[in-house]
């Protein structure tokens, strides 16, 4: 499990890191490109981040699409050329921050919360 903690927070740091890198807005950020790939860059160490996590943990969060993350992990690695931007807007939106409040609850229940 401790392994797995630092792995958790890890993830909520880099989803802290895209919120920031957001905040100014989608029309900003589809102008500013310097802050479209900290927020790919920030999304492939948090997609690989869940990939070392144990698998007795994914097993007890199946609340968590570990499966979709991975997939996501694999285009934003492999498939560069393909990403949507608008797509990743969304995915910032809406699926991020449901994926936050999971590790964070994770990370309280594990005992070890990254603080307040």
């Amino acid at each position: 499990m401790k392994d797995d903690r630092l792995y958790l927070i890890h993830i909520t740091e880099c989803i802290e890191r895209v919120e920031r890198y957001t905040s100014r807005g989608r029309d900003e950020f589809m102008a500013d490109t310097m802050a479209q790939d900290a927020v790919l860059r920030n999304l492939q160490i948090l997609a690989e981040s869940t990939e070392r996590l144990s698998p007795e943990l994914k097993g007890c969060h199946p609340e968590v699409d570990w499966r979709g993350i991975s997939g996501f992990r694999n285009i934003l690695v492999h498939d560069y050329l393909g990403v949507n931007m608008i797509r990743v807007w969304e995915i910032v939106q809406g699926p991020l921050g449901e994926l936050k409040d999971n590790i964070n609850k994770i990370l309280l229940k594990i005992g070890n919360s990254k603080g307040p």
